[in-house]
């Protein structure tokens, strides 16, 4: 039994088991609760490592160019005009396209719970600003039938027509609304969020110290708090770093000590492995969050599986709300996030511009060099010629007219 004064010095924490409907208590002082039991709700924003993922994500898709493109019977092909400018340098009048772009997937991924609203406002019948609306000013509702939905900003309520909704992971019940990433990585949060704390606590902990002093327990000086404190004042503390310590040898014996760290208790290979499980559910390379090394086919499957895709939902939201023309579409250039060596991309487009794919400013223009006059024109080599000319060769024409004279 415990008196009121012991009471005040520890704390219970009740586990109440909803299968069983037992409850366990756990009796434990107050900084070993303080050190290991975290209270609240764990926001997935507030742990660095799916932060960090969510944020590599958003500034990969806010760093690629924005293509307006026509379909053409001979292919598609890239528009410059206006509305061109409009999405790819200036599609909010307090953003540039980058910060724009990456605020709508990091709604997508983490704020927004897998769903981002833009409201377009338009201007004499043209786009004047595509407006990101905050989180926590809209909210998606369903209609009685439940196979439709509207939204609602700031209270006025919108249709889905006439504002971009995008979404990421759909909802299983409602297809229409996104669920984000938050069901998935929950219980991962946690754990990094509790060995976040650990380690706080841990090295703010009082009893972890460096050295241990052995006194003689006899001596008068010893026997009280400002004793202690003068017999260390007067043998322990120097003004100088690193000068030696003189002490008596019959009454003070000094000890090297060395503390518990986070390696004995095997803190750090289990955020290892936490953060391996976060790198695997957000679909980015473990290095991408300091775990392991840079790896570049590892790199280039993570633009073509994870970043595409993303992009390519977002870029067909635009298209379908914001282009009329049914010839026009929206493309992100996908090609300028893959990590190629530029002797690589040299020799790629110097065998395209051997067979009259490309000429050599275009050439130029992948390696970073600006264009110059005569190499616009697009050439091939004399071997690369149809098959049914190879009998026309100057070489062919010139030996059978050796042969008739």
């Amino acid at each position: 039994r415990m008196s009121k004064n012991k009471k005040r010095k520890y704390k219970l924490r009740d586990n109440a088991s909803s299968q069983t409907g037992k409850t366990t208590s756990f009796l434990c002082s107050q900084q070993a609760y303080d050190m290991l039991v975290i209270n609240g709700y764990t926001k997935l924003d507030e742990i660095p490592a799916i932060v960090s993922g969510c944020r590599k994500i958003a500034e990969l898709i806010g760093s690629m160019t924005i293509h307006l493109m026509a379909n053409t019977k001979d292919g598609d092909q890239r528009i410059e005009n206006e509305l061109s400018r409009q999405f790819d340098i200036h599609p909010s009048k307090r953003m540039n396209r980058s910060q724009w772009m990456e605020m709508i997937v990091m709604n997508m991924l983490l704020y927004g719970s897998g769903n981002a609203i833009v409201r377009p406002i338009t201007k004499n019948g043209y786009i004047d600003d595509l407006q990101i609306v905050p989180t926590g000013r809209f909210s998606i509702n369903q209609d009685v039938t439940g196979y439709d939905y509207t939204i609602s900003i700031d209270g006025v309520t919108y249709s889905p027509d006439d504002i971009l909704h995008f979404v990421y992971n759909p909802d299983k019940q409602f297809p229409w609304k996104g669920k984000g990433i938050t069901s998935s990585l929950k219980e991962v949060a946690d754990c990094l969020k509790q060995a976040q704390t650990t380690e706080h606590a841990y090295m703010k902990s009082n009893w972890r110290p460096s050295l241990i002093i052995k006194a003689d327990g006899m001596v008068d000086t010893f026997a009280t708090k400002e004793g202690r404190k003068k017999l260390l004042s007067e043998f322990v503390e120097m003004d100088d770093i690193g000068s030696p310590w003189v002490i008596p040898a019959d009454q003070i014996d000094v000890k090297e000590v060395r503390p518990l760290s986070l390696s004995d208790i095997a803190l750090n290979d289990s955020v290892e492995l936490d953060t391996k499980k976060v790198a695997s559910l957000l679909g980015v390379p473990p290095f991408v969050l300091g775990v392991g090394t840079y790896n570049q086919k590892e790199w280039n499957n993570f633009v073509q599986q994870k970043i595409r895709p993303l992009a390519i939902s977002i870029q067909q939201e635009m298209t379908r709300k914001l282009i009329y023309k049914k010839e026009w579409y929206l493309r992100f250039n996908f090609l300028s996030l893959l990590d190629y060596d530029i002797s690589t991309v040299a020799s790629v487009y110097t065998q395209l511009q051997d067979r009259g794919d490309v000429n050599g400013n275009e050439v130029r223009d992948k390696i970073g060099l600006s264009p110059v006059d005569g190499l616009n024109e697009y050439k091939v080599l004399e071997n690369y010629i149809p098959v049914d000319m190879t009998g026309m060769q100057k070489k062919l024409v010139q030996s059978k007219g050796a042969e008739d004279d």
